[in-house]
């Protein structure tokens, strides 16, 4: 027989049913200050306009033409994102080893000597400020030292997601089982070895999976950075937008959904594999 419950039978519906109201009552400022209007969206004439947009969206444009052009800019957006994201790799490895300290043989000794954690802390601050400053910034900075095209944005999502690699990175390898690096410190290893026999054991996995992860999302900004002459797919949606082409904005966005589908499934399939 099924059970029923009913509020008065929980003991902590009050508290619940308190901490939400106290939680409404702080957000509602918030929604006031940003002029959010949800009933904007129920306009007539919002309706009538989005609806007159996305029904052309079916059927996507699927001539040999376009076609060929959609896969010659789809390889440019993966060309663009692995490349930043590689750049971004090679700057937050050794910005990751130098501010965790899991892998710091001076970290052995009580205190930490002043010299490495000097060090340390410039590191950490370091992937605060490349990972502080968004990569449209970083695009439009580039594109004026540049140029309009692919160049700038590898490089904004090399500077941007190398902060956000270095700060995780880090995080995950503190976040590690200490026994077997400080094991493998303590007998006379280098940071190297500590990493790669002590550290990355535990954290391969999750790591990879990270990695993968921003990649998906550096597929996902070499998009917007194509809105600002970055090149790629975000550069012909964004002037298939402008011309109310339904049809091609449908088409480009069926591309991306396929991009995070394989990105996604690459990720667990690496994740089977190093397990």
């Amino acid at each position: 027989m099924p059970l029923s419950v009913s509020p008065s039978h929980d003991p902590a519906w009050l508290r619940r049913w308190t901490a939400l109201l106290v939680g409404a009552v702080l957000l509602w400022p918030l929604v006031v200050w940003t002029e959010f209007n949800p009933l904007t969206l129920a306009d007539a004439r919002s309706l009538a306009s989005t609806w007159h947009f996305v029904r052309d969206f079916a059927p996507p444009r699927h001539d040999a033409e376009f076609l060929a052009m959609l896969a010659r800019e789809t390889w440019r957006t993966v060309a663009i994102a692995t490349a930043g994201l590689t750049l971004a790799w090679l700057i937050a490895v050794p910005l990751a080893l130098m501010a965790s300290t899991r892998l710091s043989t001076s970290a052995l000794g009580t205190p930490m000597a002043r010299g490495p954690q000097a060090l340390r802390q410039a590191a950490r601050w370091l992937l605060v400020v490349l990972r502080s400053i968004p990569e449209l910034v970083w695009a439009l900075v580039f594109v004026r030292v540049v140029g309009l095209g692919p160049t700038a944005g590898v490089l904004a999502i090399a500077i941007a997601y190398g902060g956000m690699l270095g700060k995780v990175y880090a995080e995950i390898l503190d976040s590690s089982d200490a026994t077997p690096t400080l094991a493998l410190l303590r007998n006379g290893s280098g940071r190297l070895q500590a990493l790669f026999f002590g550290a990355l054991p535990q954290c391969a996995p999750e790591l990879t999976s990270y990695t993968l992860y921003r990649w998906e999302c550096a597929i996902r900004s070499s998009v917007v950075l194509g809105f600002v002459g970055a090149g790629g797919l975000g550069q012909q949606l964004d002037t298939a937008t402008k011309m109310f082409a339904g049809a091609e904005v449908g088409a480009i966005l069926l591309v991306f959904v396929a991009l995070v589908a394989l990105s996604d499934r690459l990720s667990a399939w690496l994740r089977r594999e190093i397990a």
